[in-house]
């Protein structure tokens, strides 16, 4: 059995397919670990969404802020933006099952048996894994409770970010929801900066990236996904960055954990253009 994570799909599902073949993907006996934001951007969310669904438990997947923010927008919060290209989902006749799927998968997953844990922005420098994994489930049962509408809602904004400032449980939960999966830089102190996408030598001085506090990841392996910008180089050994920018006309990217062999895959321009 191999394990393969590969980052932010965001719809690049042609990619995607050509990556499992590259690597002769089985379902039958490899797992395929998706580092959350597999919709929005790209032309093919539906067929990539459909397609992880099919693998049953071959696929363990975190949640990203586009897959929350299309939850949203199939509760009617937010309003669907052209360029996310939701709208074949939306209208899909199997809808409501996709939606009840998404809604169930976690904010973190993690290799039984290993310290290796895997979420879409990666592990606040605040919190120890055993922290995140506790506020993750938190966060996950609350999106799976009645009111998920109410939790839904809630999780945009913010404040705080600061995990000392969280004392509220809608508090915790959003802070959860921005620190697994909106954070790139933070503060000295560990708050959360929400302004800058930039790769880390074109910040400023002030913010630090999450994986470069002192400590933070020791004895501890750290997959993640959202920060294109980063190009797959991370600073910190023990964190692995796997989006690589593929629905920007970059590349999809795939780690295959027992070898941290990296297997990529071109941005198909032609099959985006004419889809």
């Amino acid at each position: 059995m191999a394990i393969y994570f590969v980052g932010d799909i965001q719809g690049c599902f042609s990619e995607l397919s050509l990556l499992l073949e590259q690597v002769k993907f089985n379902k039958k006996k490899d797992e395929l670990w998706v580092a959350g934001d597999m919709v929005a951007r790209g032309t093919q969310s539906l067929e990539t969404l459909r397609f992880i669904i099919s693998l049953g438990s071959a696929a363990k997947v975190v949640l990203g802020n586009h897959d929350l923010h299309l939850l949203a927008t199939y509760y009617k919060l937010k309003k669907v933006k052209a360029k996310d290209y939701l709208t074949d989902i939306l209208n899909a006749p199997d809808v409501e099952s996709i939606m009840e799927w998404l809604a169930n998968q976690p904010l973190i997953q993690k290799i039984p048996n290993e310290e290796v844990y895997m979420s879409h922005a990666g592990l606040s420098p605040q919190w120890t894994p055993a922290i995140a994994l506790k506020q993750a489930k938190k966060a996950q049962k609350h999106l799976n409770s009645k009111n998920r509408v109410k939790w839904l809602e809630s999780m945009y904004g913010e404040t705080p970010n600061n995990w000392e400032n969280a004392k509220t449980d809608i508090e915790k939960f959003r802070f959860t929801i921005n620190s697994l999966t909106r954070m790139r830089f933070c503060y000295k102190d560990g708050s959360l900066d929400f302004d800058h996408k930039n790769a880390p030598k074109n910040s400023p001085k002030n913010l630090k990236p999450w994986f470069n506090f002192p400590e933070h990841l020791q004895n501890t392996h750290w997959v993640f996904g959202h920060w294109a910008a980063l190009l797959g180089n991370c600073s910190n050994p023990n964190a692995y960055a796997l989006d690589t920018g593929c629905v920007w006309g970059n590349h999809l990217t795939l780690l295959r954990w027992h070898d941290k062999k990296l297997f990529t895959q071109e941005y198909l321009h032609h099959v985006h253009k004419s889809s």
